[in-house]
């Protein structure tokens, strides 16, 4: 079993930044693609990026990219989201995944999740 932690979602500006972080229990954090998604009020959860094992790989939604950077730390157990240039609809529910086992793209993919971190982005 993995556990997944949120931290780090807020109420910010738009063209703030914020960095969530994402905390795994287990030993075997190192053999996981770990990936962010989101989720807008009454709308479906997306992807949002996703980092390989060793960090090698990043992918990303193309609605963040060069504004977005994921990155991790296995000595930590931590994956991170860097939001940089935050727009209103940016706003939503943010979401860490775990061991994807299909397309890093897609939710149903994933087989372990957090509980999600607000983050809010005002005009």
């Amino acid at each position: 079993q993995v556990r997944l932690v949120e931290s780090g979602g807020g109420l910010v500006q738009a063209g703030d930044s914020l960095r969530l972080s994402c905390a795994a229990s287990g030993r075997t954090f190192n053999s996981y693609t770990m990936g962010w998604f989101r989720q807008a009020p009454g709308k479906e959860r997306e992807f949002v990026a996703a980092v390989t094992r060793n960090g090698g790989r990043t992918y990303y939604a193309d609605s963040v990219k060069g504004r977005f950077t994921i990155s991790r730390d296995n000595a930590k157990n931590t994956v991170y989201l860097q939001m940089n240039s935050l727009k209103p609809e940016d706003t939503a529910v943010y979401y860490c995944a775990a061991d994807p086992s299909g397309s890093y793209y897609q939710m149903s993919s994933y087989k372990y999740w957090g509980q999600g971190t607000q983050v809010t982005v005002s005009s």
